[in-house]
């Protein structure tokens, strides 16, 4: 190839697929570098080894007209022909880019498709429309170009589906809507081509009939990649004439054209999975000890890159768990605070808190999740070194009552030693927690961009008293304390359980209550009395994850469900997990609602066994003989994502009542991208690109506002990055487009196999703790992993650009 040529390394394209590739003649393809210059040209190829397809005149009109607007600087003219011997004429690289509008077959032969792959090693670009994905079906190399095959004949009729466009910044997709709804003849994927290309739009297949074939929710119906030295952008849509006639779709076409034509920069490899690189940053323990890590349970990163990350209280095989309530040690365990430095690659054991909380494993009323659930950094620790620790203290507990308290506090890390103070401790919020049943003590904390801190509680109240489903009897108790009653913890007014608290920390280590929270903590409804004022959110069962993004301020959260496996027409949904993007302070329906309103029933007094009325999520009453809080209590909210083990979104028909059927014959499942079983909702963050950033590791602009959510387990569950439309997402919208991170963020016993937290770092990497293989422990598989981007620049570099940008 000519010295000038562009070569794949330089684009960060990948290679030619492996294969046979057609025979070269001895002519070299010469194009000038930058090619085009001023008079930028497409060249629009339409043969077809059969008939020819009824769209090519439509494609070629509205090629050429789009080719004439937009800015002068962004235009180029369109030459059309039917002649394939153009691949073998020097003439061939005077044109920027090269259009297959053409049909199925054999189209071109061996010297011809040679002159093809020069021209694209030159640093030329090639855009396929619909049926050139069927074109010559014997070249390995131009499947590579295209990207994937169809399957079968396809379908012959056009359906009216929606389109589900992932990627806001590419060209070709930016002016788009999040979810588009047209018509058009849909392509079935012999090969699902996601994660070799840079998939910028999929198809919605429960919106159509896919026919046989079917690709499932992770349709590809658009994408891109560098290739073979030059750009190559494939689209599915176009299979009708009157797709051309569409201004959406031409706008798509124009987009495409202005990468290919290197009128444009585009990232084309940001969901390529090779140009990530995930490795685990901290060694196994030492025998006996906690040197690296402790029990994973969250983490956070300061600015200066340092990462910190907790052990909730369980050690090591080697560690006693003492269960005996009599015996004063009980449940007692070192809650670890650790950092790693990115700079020196080391790890620091910063110290730790004695909590209650290690009691192993077994029933629910023998294990415990409480501990050191969550940390947070003060805004300003680089000056001041303040940490907050979320956690339950062992000198606190009540073991003849069973009782804890949950606090949090702040303490000083000495920026000389990296060590915790201990003796800094300024208590800044307390409140009591039942000890006597497990689980789910939530613990995550965030900050907002007006200091506020947001701190999850979780609702420790066992639900397998209600067979795994409202979690709302109220018979059990200890000495007292309904231990299964979630009324009296998430469903009250007046407790601290089960919530997403906001306060304001302030300097001497007290805080105040900003404007805007649920309850101010005087109102005087019901007699005064009944509302605390740190309530932000209501009704959550176990949020240990939370996160706030920075440039909206919006809440994020998730939830773990109960136990219930399938929904029941006696007593409501199955178990779903949740995920919310919380807006404004709101009640999110525990335990008397869950996912879109979908309610549980009351039970009976003095026998629960006996169902009473079903919850109305709209007008609510907490009717628990152990609320102390309000009886009427604010509405239930619809959640964005829901999940059960049958599969995300479940969905019922409704009778006039507004009570879903719970039949699971009659489920619709409104998320097919998900699927729960052993499920555990962890919330992550909303990525936000820094294009000022240094960072050769940042994950690219693509991910920019997307937001992550996961599952403690891999597999089916959970692990996507989704795009919410903000014009719906604060009132229960569901998730316009989601792909899947397994490939990314490495699933499998060798991968992060159990998700406990993750949080992009200032340099734009992902730090992703994984718990390890078994429970209430630390193991050689619980550790820091750090997971970086490798795909270089978008394409083509400024300087590679047919004009400059204007």
């Amino acid at each position: 190839m000519i010295a000038t040529a562009v070569t794949a390394a330089l684009l960060g394209g990948s290679p030619a697929v492996a294969g046979t590739a057609p025979e070269r003649s001895a002519a070299r393809l010469s194009l000038p570098s930058p090619p085009g210059g001023e008079n930028v040209r497409v060249l629009v190829f339409h043969a077809s080894a059969g008939d020819e397809p009824p769209t090519v005149d439509a494609g070629i009109a509205a090629i050429e007209k789009i080719g004439q607007q937009g800015p002068v600087a962004d235009r180029f003219t369109i030459e059309a022909t039917a002649d394939a011997s153009v691949f073998t004429k020097p003439r061939l690289g005077k044109f920027n880019a090269v259009v297959f509008l053409t049909g199925g077959g054999d189209v071109l032969d061996p010297d011809q498709e040679a002159g093809l792959q020069r021209y694209m090693e030159a640093g030329g670009g090639f855009l396929g429309i619909h049926g050139a994905a069927r074109a010559e079906p014997y070249s390995d190399w131009f499947t590579g170009l295209i990207g994937a095959r169809p399957t079968g004949s396809g379908q012959t009729a056009a359906q009216r589906a929606t389109v589900e466009v992932g990627d806001r910044a590419n060209p070709a997709t930016k002016d788009l809507p999040v979810e588009w709804k047209r018509p058009d003849r849909w392509l079935n994927w012999s090969t699902n081509p996601s994660g070799t290309v840079h998939t910028v739009a999929r198809v919605r297949e429960n919106t159509y009939q896919p026919g046989t074939g079917a690709n499932g929710w992770d349709h590809p119906v658009s994408w891109c990649r560098d290739y073979d030295g030059g750009r190559s952008f494939y689209t599915a849509m176009g299979g009708t004439a009157d797709s051309f006639q569409e201004a959406d779709f031409r706008s798509h076409l124009r987009g495409a054209l202005l990468w290919t034509t290197r009128l444009a920069r585009a990232d084309c490899q940001a969901t390529i999975t090779t140009n990530y690189a995930a490795k685990r940053v901290t060694s196994p323990n030492k025998p006996g000890s906690s040197d690296q890590i402790g029990e994973p349970h969250g983490l956070v990163t300061a600015k200066d890159g340092r990462v910190f990350y907790i052990g909730r209280g369980g050690g090591d095989a080697s560690t006693p768990v003492v269960t005996d309530w009599n015996n004063p040690e009980v449940g007692k365990g070192e809650g670890t605070v650790h950092s790693w430095d990115p700079k020196t690659g080391k790890v620091t054991l910063a110290g730790s808190v004695t909590v209650f909380g290690n009691k192993g494993g077994g029933d629910e009323l023998v294990k415990n999740e409480e501990g050191l659930l969550g940390i947070e950094l003060d805004p300003d620790f680089l000056s001041n070194g303040w940490i907050y620790l979320h956690y339950t203290p062992h000198s606190r507990i009540d073991r003849d009552k069973q009782m804890a308290e949950r606090r949090v506090s702040r303490f000083t890390v000495n920026p000389a030693t990296n060590r915790l103070d201990l003796s800094s401790e300024k208590v800044l919020l307390k409140w009591p927690v039942q000890i006597h049943s497990c689980c789910h003590a939530g613990g995550g904390m965030a900050w907002d961009s007006a200091r506020n801190l947001y701190i999850a509680t979780g609702d420790n109240n066992s639900s397998q008293f209600s067979d795994g489903y409202s979690g709302n009897n109220p018979e059990p108790a200890y000495k007292g304390v309904a231990f299964a009653d979630a009324r009296r913890t998430a469903g009250n007014t007046n407790n601290l359980n089960g919530k997403i608290l906001r306060i304001h920390p302030e300097q001497d280590g007290t805080y105040t209550l900003p404007e805007g929270n649920l309850f101010t903590g005087k109102e005087t409804d019901e007699g005064g009395g009944k509302t605390r004022g740190e309530i932000y959110v209501m009704g959550v069962r176990n949020p240990s994850r939370i996160s706030v993004d920075k440039k909206t301020d919006t809440l994020y959260a998730g939830w773990v469900g109960p136990d219930a496996g399938t929904p029941s027409p006696t007593w409501g949904p199955a178990k779903y997990d949740t995920f919310a993007v919380i807006t404004h302070a709101s009640n999110r329906g525990w335990p008397f609602c869950m996912g879109n309103e979908q309610p549980y029933r009351d039970r009976n007094l003095p026998d629960p066994t006996k169902p009473l009325g079903w919850y109305d999520c709209d007008h609510l009453k907490n009717e628990s003989p152990h609320n102390d809080g309000l009886v009427d209590i604010p509405p239930a909210e619809s959640n964005n994502i829901w999940y059960s083990p049958q599969g995300g979104g479940p969905d019922f028909p409704r009778n006039a009542e507004g009570v879903p059927s719970y039949e699971l014959s009659q489920q619709k499942l409104l998320l097919p991208w998900l699927k729960g079983g052993g499920q555990a909702a962890m919330d992550g963050p909303v990525y936000r690109h820094d294009p000022g950033s240094a960072s050769k590791d940042a994950w690219p602009a693509y991910w920019d506002g997307k937001w992550f959510v996961g599952d403690f387990y891999d597999g089916e569950q959970p692990r996507h990055a989704v795009v919410m439309d903000p014009e719906t997402a604060g009132g229960g919208g569901l998730p316009a487009h989601a792909e899947s991170l397994d490939k990314i963020i490495p699933v499998g016993a060798d991968g992060i196999r159990n998700l406990m937290g993750w949080t992009f770092g200032p340099d734009g990497a992902l730090y992703v703790l994984d718990y390890g293989r078994g429970f209430f422990t630390s193991d050689p598989k619980s550790a820091l992993w750090r997971i970086t981007y490798k795909g270089g620049e978008p394409t083509p570099l400024p300087q590679q650009l047919a004009r400059k940008a204007s």
